[in-house]
């Protein structure tokens, strides 16, 4: 059953001249002033979110992004920051974005933030998507393989440095620790000190194609699928579950995985739609350019390969697809309901912020959600 709703927010600051013939993303250019209000618009819904009993704020981790869009470097430092300004609130990772970061220094992060927030801050990892951040820290992202290759081994180091109490890695691109005598005896071990005090460490992922399923699944990660169609969407719930199962792990349909979805609600789905359009196609003039339209025509075909649509979305095409849900609280309940009938083992549902949509109406959307449609689900016994 979905009993854990939370919002995300990838940091965009409050944009002006929004929608499809608004501000071209690439012509935003905006001051240091204006790009760190996004911080201040982080804490305020964060408590709005913690008084209204959601789950859940998720953020996202990027770099150099003068266009407004996702302006925070360090997702463990503001969750941990957000931890302080709230009293039961979870601050998700979504996602650390693994090759720009040396994984012990990253593992330390984590276990310091988890430690001071009393296990308040969920991690989460990703391989990365835009070029401008990962190849200028150095990474590769333009050669996939190689970006998958440093990616693995990265999560090799990650993951023993979270659960193994003295260990050693050799492999292409970490020999740990270094080959050195230290105060007369060769090193051969290291511990990572400290490690986590909430163990195992809830691990999500993105998924973005089929390739990663089995990689995830199989290690017991826990997989975000943020606005799919419910073709796509159904076809990653049923791939995971049988990729699980492949290492051992028996889920039931859904569990592990959060279900990410646009939201407006309004008196009707046409007043909706008409609200939330220009925030739905402010969003997709930056991300559609990166692959982000994951929707399915009535063949099952993705969008973009031979046959099927290839162009950039609608929000009426979003309300078809079920990625979004628009229309009066009752009408959003029985969409909800209807996912939930088909997956009973989802437990997480999380509300995408359209990015061009203001702080003070998203707050105001959370306000009515909390009030009229997660007590449908949060009030069951």
């Amino acid at each position: 059953m979905i009993t854990k709703f939370s919002a995300l927010y990838v940091g965009q600051i409050e944009l002006d001249n929004v929608g499809l013939h608004g501000t071209p993303a690439d012509e935003r250019r905006y001051p240091n002033e204006r790009l760190v209000e996004a911080f201040q618009t982080a804490k305020d819904v964060a408590q709005h979110m913690d008084e209204l009993g959601y789950y859940a704020l998720w953020t996202a981790e990027h770099h150099f992004q003068h266009e407004g869009y996702e302006v925070f470097p360090n997702l463990i430092l503001l969750g941990t920051w957000l931890a302080t300004q709230t009293q039961r609130l979870k601050f998700g990772c979504a996602f650390n974005v693994l090759p720009m970061w040396h994984p012990i220094r990253l593992a330390e992060d984590y276990a310091q933030a988890d430690i001071m927030t009393g296990g308040r801050v969920i991690m989460g990892v990703g391989r990365g998507y835009h070029t401008r951040e990962v190849e200028t820290f150095g990474a590769p992202m333009l050669d996939n393989k190689a970006n998958q290759e440093l990616f693995e081994e990265q999560m090799e180091v990650l993951l023993k440095c979270f659960n193994e109490e003295s260990w050693s890695h050799k492999g292409e691109h970490y020999t740990i620790p270094a080959p050195v005598e230290y105060r007369g005896y060769k090193l051969d071990k290291i511990t990572v000190v400290p490690r986590p005090l909430h163990l195992p460490v809830e691990l999500w992922q993105p998924v973005a194609s089929g390739k990663t399923l089995p990689y995830i699944a199989q290690r017991g990660i826990k997989a975000m699928v943020t606005l799919n169609g419910e073709r796509i969407f159904d076809q990653v719930v049923r791939a995971y579950q049988a990729e699980a199962a492949k290492a051992g792990r028996v889920l039931a349909l859904g569990q592990d995985i959060c279900w990410g979805v646009g939201l407006y609600l309004a008196d009707s789905v046409e007043e909706a739609v008409q609200r939330v359009e220009p925030y739905h196609d402010e969003r997709y003039k930056w991300f559609a350019p990166f692959g982000f339209v994951r929707y399915a025509d009535e063949e099952g075909r993705s969008w973009g390969t031979p046959g099927a649509p290839a162009r950039i979305p609608t929000i009426r095409d979003g309300v078809a697809q079920r990625a979004w849900l628009c229309g009066p609280p009752r009408h959003v309940i029985e969409q909800i309901r209807d996912f939930e009938s088909r997956y009973p083992g989802l437990e997480h549902m999380m509300i995408h912020w359209a990015e061009g949509m203001a702080p003070k109406e998203f707050k105001e959307q959370l306000a009515w959600f909390a009030r009229d449609v997660m007590p449908a689900f949060t009030g069951r016994r």
